[in-house]
């Protein structure tokens, strides 16, 4: 008899053993709301029961990972996902007269931030914990311009070697 129960409820320490335990608690409280309170309690806790399993299933989905901070997930990024919307300008300012001081600021992280993003998405290798790994990912070519302990090899980005850093991205 002991056998078959615990068949049916799942071994101990197990997800399947914590909820039909949960399960068998929720029965257990509303027929205790119906017997105390009547219909109305009953109906009430039936209510609240259904909310915070919503939220849990929410949470246990994944619903608030990115970047909430509800969740001890990795964090492969500093911030949210990159994204290129204001991309024309930036590569505009970096390739124009005071370049040098606008790859430094603006696009050189972005670079690394996309490279990061790439990098951990396609290769599960993150950039600034494992930057020998993500440079031989780039090449030795182009590792330079978007490494996080050094320095680029020039102040200001020329445009080949831009487009190149691109075409690279997008084959990652």
């Amino acid at each position: 008899m002991k056998d078959r129960l615990r068949g049916a409820m799942g071994t101990p320490h197990t997800v399947r053993h914590s909820l039909t335990i949960l399960g068998l608690l929720v029965v257990a409280a509303e027929l205790l709301l119906v017997l105390t309170d009547g219909p109305v309690a009953a109906a009430t806790g039936l209510a609240l029961i259904t909310v915070a399993a919503l939220f849990i299933g929410r949470y246990l989905g994944g619903a608030g990972a990115h970047d909430s901070g509800h969740r001890g997930s990795v964090r492969l990024l500093g911030s949210r996902a990159p994204a290129l919307g204001d991309w024309p300008r930036v590569v505009r300012k970096a390739l124009g007269e005071d370049g040098a001081i606008h790859f430094a600021v603006t696009l050189r992280p972005q670079l690394q931030r996309l490279f990061a993003a790439r990098l951990a998405e396609r290769h599960g290798v993150l950039l600034h914990h494992r930057p020998d790994r993500a440079g031989a990912i780039v090449g030795p070519e182009l590792w330079p311009w978007i490494d996080p302990r050094g320095t680029p090899p020039q102040s200001a980005i020329p445009e080949p070697v831009l487009r190149a850093l691109l075409d690279r991205l997008e084959t990652l």
